[in-house]
């Protein structure tokens, strides 16, 4: 872990979380050193289930990402400053398997504790241990403006990871 994050109780956060997620966005990042990619994503949350506080997000099956999420068990959430967005611009618009993500946004990749890659740029990282997923089922949505995300049908996996650790800068 690089020594210039602080690692912190989840609960000492004084971000907002609904502008972190929306405005902010975050990049999802899973799988070990040597073999990752990340995406950037602006539909997620955090909170406390089970006692535990929790990180959620949501990817798509169709994204190179989520072959990284089925098989880890911990995955990072980052988030970075403004001068960042065109780095977080191309990990949402481009895809790994076309691209190497990491060259063309020159990011520096980190392995945190867990072995979860992040990114040196960051400013706040949260490492999480999946504990669970549910897939989107569609049949349930309760509003049918919902349905206008999903114009091919391609639902979203919902990984719930506990927050293992905050670091910050």
């Amino acid at each position: 872990m690089a020594s210039e994050f602080k690692n912190i109780d989840p609960e000492q956060l004084d971000d907002n979380v609904f502008r972190l997620v929306d405005k902010d966005w975050m990049l999802i990042t899973a799988g070990k050193a040597d073999s990752f990619n990340t995406m950037t994503a602006s539909w997620g949350g955090l909170g406390i289930l089970w006692h535990k506080p929790v990180a959620f997000c949501f990817v798509r099956p169709n994204r190179h990402t989520y072959g990284f999420m089925e098989k880890e068990h911990y995955y990072s959430l980052s988030v970075y400053p403004e001068k960042y967005r065109k780095a977080l611009d191309i990990c949402g618009s481009k895809s790994g398997r076309n691209i190497d993500k990491v060259k063309e946004t020159g990011l520096t990749p980190l392995s945190g504790v867990t072995g979860a890659v992040y990114f040196e740029q960051a400013r706040l990282v949260l490492e999480c241990r999946k504990i669970y997923y549910h897939d989107i089922d569609p049949q349930k949505f309760l509003d049918s403006e919902i349905h206008k995300n999903y114009p091919i049908k391609d639902y979203h996996r919902m990984y719930v990871g506990e927050v293992l650790n905050c670091l910050i800068k």
